[in-house]
Parts: C-alpha cells; structure tokens; sequence
C-alpha cells in the first residue's frame, strides 16, 4: 500500500479539524454568541495556520527540495492542496458569516453598521470618536523615492491609497491602530446593540489624511508573515537573547498570506504586491470585512446572554488546608467542570507557608495577572527556594514568557529557560515541606497549562499526590532539565525524548499478545493530535492483530481507520464543542487489569522526540476509576462527536433513539449536582 493510502497528511488534517470548528458556527443548536466566537476561533486557528504551516511549506518551494514527506507528498502537491482546502475554507466562512450569521444577528437586533446606515446622531457619535481618538495616533506613510514601503507586522490591516496631485501619482500606506479596538460600539435605542468597524471610519475620512490631494482609488489589505523563529539553539550562548534578537524580525519575515478588498485595481494590486514582495496569483480577495477577530469583542460587549450558552459555576471542594487534604489521600480535579482553584491554592499556600522551603515548576503558557506567577514572587521574597523551568519558546507566546521570566527572577526566583534543541512541554508542580521533623514532598502533574484563564474553557485533569515514589521522579526530572544529572530508573513516571515511544510501544504490544492469547485486546486513548508515523504502523499492527482500538482524537489524525487489512479495528472520533478537548488519557486492557495513564503528550513526533514530556499511570482504584468513566462517557457523545471514515471524511455520529448526549454538558451536571 502507498504511504499515501497509508495516512492522512498532518496538514490537510488540520484543515478538516477546522471545517469542524467552521461546522459549530453555522450549527443553530449553539447559542448565537457562541456562534460568532467559533467564527473568531476559525479565524484564529487559520492565521496561525498560514503563518506556521504555510511558511513552512512556501520555504521547502523556495528551497528546491523536492521529495516527499513522510506521508507520501512532495513540496508542490501540498502546497497546491493546502491552497485549493483554505480556498475552500474561507469561502464557506465567509457564507457562513454575510448569510446565517448576519441574518441571525439582525433577528436578535444586533446590527455591523457602515456610516452610512447610522441614525444622525450616530453619524455624529462615531465623527467624533474619529476625530478625537482615531485621526489623532493614525499615521499615513508616504512610499516614494525617500520613503520606502513601510515594514508591516503579520496580522496588519491598513488601506493602500492611490493619490494624484498635479497629474503625479502617489503611494500611502494607512495602518489601522492596534491601540484601539477595530470594533466601536454606538448608543443606540431600546434593544438594539449597534457596531462599527473603525475601518469603515478611517475609509469615510481618508480624505483628512491627504489634504491637498486627490484619491484616485483605494483598497483595504491584510497581510501575514512567517512566524517561525530560527535560533541555533546549539550554538547561542544565551537563549533568551538569541530568541528576542529573533522576535525582532519577525515584523519583517517573508509575507506567507495576502487578503485584499476586492474590485481593487490592477495598478494599486501591483504596487502593493511588489512592496510587501507577494505573488500577486497567491493574493486572495474577499467582498467582505477582513480578519474577523473582532467577533471576540462583539461576543464580550453583547449583553444578551439569553444567546450564550448558559452559566455554570465549576464545582469547588474547599480545603481547610490543602496539605492535609493531599496527605490524606491523592484526588484529580477535572476542569472546566471542577474548579481550578485548588491548584492556584497549592501554590499560594506555598508561598506563604513557613513551613515550604522549595518550589519548583514547569510553565509553558500561563495568563496575565495569573496568581500563580504572583504566589511564586510572593514565595520567593518569603526567603523559599524558588526554581521556575519556563518555556520561552512556546510559539507566539514568546514575547510573554520572556517579560514575566524576567518579573521572575527580579523578585528573587531562580528561572531556567529551557533546554536546547528540546521544548519543556511537562506540567509539573514539586513542593518540599518540612513536617514533624523530616521532608515531605508534594507533586501536581497535569495535562494541562498553568492557566487561570483557559482552565475555563479547556478540558484538563490535574492530580495531586504526596506519594514519595512519585515525589523522587520529579525531583530528578527538575535536576535533569535544570542541571547535568543523569536520571534514576524511575518509578512512577515516563519522559520523553528518551522513553515514551518505546514505553507506549511496549503497552500496545502487550495488548497484541492478549489478544492472541485471551481475545481481549483493547485500547482507549483521547488525545489531542495523531501523527507519529511510527505509533500509526504500530496501531495498524495491532488492528491487524484484532485488537479493538478506540481513539478520541480533537484535531490532527494522520491514522486512516476502518480500512479491510489495514484497520479495520480501529475507532476514530472527534469532538468539538462548547470547550477545548485538550485531556490526554489512555487506557490499555492489560487482560482485563486496566491500566489507565494521563500526559501532557499527544502522539506527535514533536512531543515522542523534540519536548520534556511526562506519562503517568493512575493506580489508586477510586481515580483509576473515575479516569475510566471520564473515557466511558466520551465515547457516547451523540452531539458533538464526529466520526472518522475510511474515505478520510468527518461525520456526526448517529443517535440511536432518544435525545442527542452531550458529554461536556453532561460532565457540567454530574460534578456540580
């Protein structure tokens, strides 16, 4: 069987996880608020798509490489695929968005209005905040023989002018601000909720920023760039400088997608291509507004939440003292369902306890304000030993890392910025307390980010244990990633680059003998992505085998289920709903003894051989358990469970009677009950 029969490319798999996302905004059963926000995450998920992706793709063209990857594709077949799919893409959003949503939209008088739709008082209303807040900090940039084309960051917009003075031609390039957000909301009357967009401001007025002159035409573009950075890890002596001197050119890197107004003309499509140096067949144009992050805002200021989904207060367990609570037993808190709190009060209790002497931890993408990060500040003026392991190269997240890295070690924490040529992608929490007279240790592990704010809106499951088995591990994974030790065999956890693989190698081929032997092979996994070529031949074995193998993968699947001889055994679905799937949790029958594991991998070839990760296996029989039962319930989502198929397409999953199961809202109700 060609490789291409064999799996589904990591990319063009990506691109179907969001026509699901796509899916959920034109889905009326979703609260129409909610709605829009899924239109603003497509938007998202796409951008980094380009910019990630895409450039990589645009580099292997530009490099002359030409052969194929290890799905079976060469450089321009997956270039010309991955352009006829966003083509395709976009063009749905966009009918999704001018169709659906804005007629849905209206029916709820919520109204995107150009100037010349507004009441007077209206017009006057958005004049003045044009003429007091925009035209002030707005800076047209001239492009002539002394001003050459202006540096545009990725995710620009601004409007291109064509001007004409005594019969000479003009260039001007007028960014829209980021200072001020793209969506202005307007008082309006009763009921109504009524917006515009700033574009459509600075285009009514363009005329204020070129007195003298006169427009001939003008166009509104966007333009993103290559957002990879490239930093020789092997040879920087300092990381963190090597990685900001990078940040710096990444206002300036090669331009990877262009979205322009479109009836603009040839001249002005020219010009604008040749300065921002883009192939004018790659440019696409659309009728409709561009970059529609601006639905974040109009999800947040719309006070109608009779359109949200409907509220819920995480279920909270209250500590007397977390301490005691982790010394009397070991527990798991499954967010968003279950509060978050409990891991924050760790490390506040921490800092303020005279009894902690240490703190050690993993971050990798944390929010601003977080009380984490001040608890670790407040720990470390306390006189605690504080040791933080931040991954300053988490991708778009760099610029951030490196300002509270920095915030960090002002306040007297010791911060280590990763390893070379590896990413610190583990979650992971160490306290070292003294009590009645010796050492006792505390340990979190999740699958999860240290992070207030998506803790909201993504499913994770984080653990809490003072088992001295688990408490040495991480002690010598914290002296490995921030020092030259070599590890102890250990007993409780599983790392990768060195282990993982092999390790889950190991258990699927476990699971292929007892299914020769018993007949009752099986494994359950949820994860986030598959695309490790190795783990995929090794699933196939075990399909082959006659090991039934049922997976809960969110995004990416490079793995082909359901295929006669190839994997016919194999169960592949996806859900995408109100929250994030993001848990990572696997289940191996092992003859009927199930053991059931929770990670901060997925099965990518990134997580098995270029990060820190951590695989842990739940024993203690009530969590092993309740594990089971989160894995259980998964796989009977009716409503937003899709079902992959053998001809690589996505389909919801048929209910059989009854009302359509939720899991998500049921996991709202069960722990909060």
């Amino acid at each position: 069987m060609e490789t291409k029969e064999k799996f589904i490319h990591r990319d063009l798999s990506w691109l179907e996880f969001n026509r699901r996302v796509l899916e959920e905004a034109a889905d009326e059963h979703n609260p129409l608020l909610e709605r829009i926000k899924f239109l603003a995450i497509f938007t998202s998920n796409l951008d980094e798509f380009f910019m990630v992706r895409m450039s990589g793709a645009h580099k292997l063209l530009a490099s002359g490489y030409n052969k194929r990857d290890q799905f079976g594709f060469y450089p321009q077949e997956l270039f010309a695929e991955i352009k006829t799919r966003t083509d395709d893409l976009v063009k749905k959003f966009y009918e999704v968005y001018e169709g659906p949503i804005r007629d849905a939209l209206e029916k709820e008088k919520i109204y995107i209005k150009k100037p010349e739709g507004l009441s007077l008082e209206q017009k006057k209303y958005v004049q003045r905040f044009f003429d007091t807040t925009l035209y002030p900090i707005i800076t047209p940039m001239a492009v002539d023989g002394g001003h050459p084309f202006p540096v545009l960051p990725s995710r620009t917009i601004a409007f291109a002018a064509n001007i004409i003075r005594s019969e000479k031609n003009h260039l001007a390039i007028i960014p829209i601000p980021k200072s001020v957000p793209r969506l202005l909301k307007v008082p309006a009357e009763g009921e109504e909720s009524v917006y515009v967009l700033t574009d459509y401001l600075i285009k009514e007025n363009l005329g204020q920023f070129f007195k003298g002159y006169k427009i001939q035409d003008a166009s509104i573009f966007r333009v993103l760039r290559d957002s990879e950075l490239e930093v020789d890890e092997g040879f920087a002596p300092d990381l963190l400088k090597a990685l900001e001197k990078e940040l710096k050119k990444r206002s300036s890197a090669k331009a990877v997608y262009l979205q322009m107004q479109e009836g603009t003309t040839p001249e002005l499509l020219e010009v604008l291509c040749n300065g921002i140096d883009f192939p004018k067949e790659e440019v696409v144009f659309t009728a409709s507004d561009l970059d529609l992050n601006f639905l974040y805002d109009l999800s947040a200021s719309t006070d109608k939440p009779q359109l949200r989904f409907s509220s819920f207060t995480p279920a909270k367990s209250v500590y007397e003292n977390i301490f005691d609570k982790i010394k009397d037993e070991d527990f798991i808190i499954h967010v968003p369902f279950q509060s978050f709190m409990p891991t924050c009060e760790l490390i506040a209790a921490a800092a303020k306890d005279p009894d902690v002497l240490a703190i050690k931890m993993t971050l990798y993408r944390t929010n601003e304000d977080s009380a984490i990060i001040k608890a670790l500040m407040e720990a470390a003026k306390n006189r605690k030993q504080v040791t933080v392991v931040v991954e300053i190269k988490a991708r778009f997240e760099e610029e951030k890392n490196i300002q509270w890295s920095r915030e960090l070690e002002q306040a007297g924490c010791h911060v280590i910025y990763g390893i070379a040529g590896l990413k610190i992608h583990s979650k992971m929490s160490l306290i070292v307390r003294k009590e009645e007279g010796r050492i006792r240790r505390y340990v979190h592990l999740s699958t999860g980010n240290y992070n207030e704010k998506t803790a909201n809106v993504y499913t994770d499951i984080g653990f809490f244990t003072c088992n001295d088995d688990f408490a040495r591990d991480i002690a010598d994974v914290f002296n490995v990633i921030t020092g030259y030790s070599l590890p102890s065999p250990w007993k409780r956890v599983i790392s990768s680059p060195h282990d993982l693989r092999k390790y889950f190698f190991d258990l699927i081929d476990k699971e292929i003998e007892n299914q020769q032997a018993h007949k009752n092979g099986l494994i359950i996994v949820k994860m986030n992505a598959l695309e490790d070529v190795q783990i995929i031949e090794k699933l196939y074995a075990a399909s082959n085998a006659g090991v039934k193998i049922r997976m809960i993968v969110r995004g990416v699947c490079s793995l082909v289920p359901g295929v006669e001889g190839l994997s016919e055994n194999i169960e592949v679905r996806s859900i995408v709903g109100r929250f994030l799937e993001h848990s990572r949790v696997f289940y191996f029958n092992n003859n009927g003894n199930g053991r059931v594991f929770l990670s901060s991998a997925d099965w990518m070839t990134r997580n098995f051989d270029r990060r820190i990760e951590l695989l842990f296996e739940i024993t203690k029989p009530e969590i092993k358990s309740h594990v089971q039962f989160i894995l259980d319930s998964y796989l009977k989502d009716t409503r937003k469970a899709r079902a992959l198929r053998s001809d690589r397409s996505y389909s919801r999953i048929k209910k059989e009677g009854g009302a359509a199961f939720d899991v998500q809202e049921y996991f709202i109700n069960h722990y909060t009950r």
